[in-house]
């Protein structure tokens, strides 16, 4: 069996990364968990701005609150940061030589917005003819809303998903996390790996432009092609499926339990468990078809009988007969979960700055048998590796650093 590689399957690549806040960012440290050498740059003295979006902050050894926030910390692992001045001609110089020795440029300026330092697309391509040109932006390149500035929240609402999520007779719901910022992010690094791939067959580079309503859409999944096939447009349902029933949180008698049949078997498994197999031969409930026709009086009829067991009897039993269901947990009980335990989803890295002199992330969800998720770095302090990448990179002297800090380029 061969020996697994610890410096990631992306080793050997390198992206210079001009982004902020949640979907660039998600983007650039996946491929950095992956092995990628990710450059951050970042605006002297100010930085990534969810530097600041706190509390919760890393506390120091005094127990006060530093500069390194939890939303910072989220999506800013296995990245080296480097302080340049864009507005700067000697800045922007060094951006371009940076890029001399970069696979990839990553950016979510809005449209225009790298323009007038001369790198946008149009600007470097011939320059950097191999380069993976990657713009992460709101509403995308082209189109009436182009120049508009996106967030992950007017993204969830134009793109339909809050129309689709919260209590039926309730207000459009935003989902809990930033998820379009995060599946943008995911969408971009597909498509940057694309570009690599394509681009270690031809030599050839290219641009992407990944919108955060298009990446929001497209995870509309089935209830968009209901919609594409019925005319109808959905509604909310809360917990409830669109397609399939029952499954959706139920009430039991300490708390509530999530039943997710899925099929009509298992409804019929469900029914003789709950004690009630008549159900189940009842015309209005023997097939999906049917219960979707009938959901409301179906999920009366299943309340009644779920209040009737604790939570732990109806997970427990139904496991045993293979009907899924499962707990509703807070983040405390997720991350005691022995499931989740024992798949490593909570991770400590050192951090020079905190009290404990570490700091607790999520680890990366993907398992490889020969290049696996590595580690290397925690989330950076502002500018931490200015000298080290320009030393490293660039070859400039501590004479040259000199110059560009009193210039405060860097």
């Amino acid at each position: 069996m061969a020996e697994q590689q610890t410096g990631g399957p992306l080793r050997g690549l390198r992206i210079l990364d001009l982004t902020r806040i949640l979907a660039g960012p998600t983007c650039t440290q996946l491929l950095g968990d992956l092995g990628a050498d990710v450059i951050k740059i970042e605006r002297p003295n100010v930085g990534d701005d969810t530097r600041k979006w706190g509390p919760p902050y890393v506390k120091d050894k005094n127990g006060k609150d530093t500069s390194e926030s939890a939303y910072y910390l989220a999506s800013n692992r296995n990245k080296r940061s480097i302080t340049i001045d864009l507005s700067s001609p000697a800045g922007i110089a060094l951006v371009k030589n940076l890029l001399h020795h970069c696979d990839i440029f990553v950016h979510n300026f809005k449209v225009g917005g790298l323009e007038k330092y001369g790198l946008s697309y149009k600007d470097l391509k011939h320059e950097f003819p191999a380069l993976v040109y990657c713009s992460i932006t709101g509403f995308g390149q082209t189109g009436p809303y182009a120049s508009r500035a996106g967030y992950d929240f007017l993204a969830q609402g134009l793109g339909g998903i809050m129309s689709l999520t919260g209590e039926p007779n309730g207000e459009p719901m935003k989902v809990g996390v930033g998820i379009a910022d995060v599946m943008c992010g995911m969408y971009a690094s597909t498509a940057i790996l694309s570009a690599i791939h394509h681009r270690n067959k031809t030599g050839e580079g290219q641009m992407i432009d990944v919108a955060l309503l298009d990446t929001q859409i497209a995870w509309l999944v089935n209830e968009a092609t209901n919609y594409f096939l019925s005319g109808e447009v959905p509604i909310r349902r809360g917990n409830a499926h669109p397609n399939i029933v029952p499954y959706q949180v139920f009430p039991t008698s300490d708390g509530h339990f999530i039943l997710a049949v899925g099929n009509d078997q298992q409804f019929y498994r469900f029914c003789e468990f709950a004690g009630k197999a008549s159900l189940a031969r009842d015309q209005r409930f023997a097939t999906n078809q049917e219960r979707l026709r009938h959901r409301e009086e179906l999920i009366d009829e299943i309340s009644m009988l779920t209040v009737l067991k604790s939570t732990d009897d109806w997970i427990n039993g139904l496991s045993d007969i293979g009907v899924p269901s499962g707990k509703v947990s807070n983040l405390e009980e997720t991350f005691k979960d022995p499931q989740v335990m024992h798949r490593g989803m909570r991770i400590s890295m050192p951090h020079p700055l905190a009290h404990s002199e570490s700091v607790d992330l999520l680890s990366n969800p993907l398992k490889f048998s020969k290049t696996p998720v590595t580690y290397r770095a925690s989330p950076p302090t502002l500018g931490a590796n200015t000298d080290e990448i320009l030393e490293e990179i660039l070859g400039l002297d501590a004479s040259e650093l000199k110059i560009l800090r009193e210039s405060k380029t860097i």
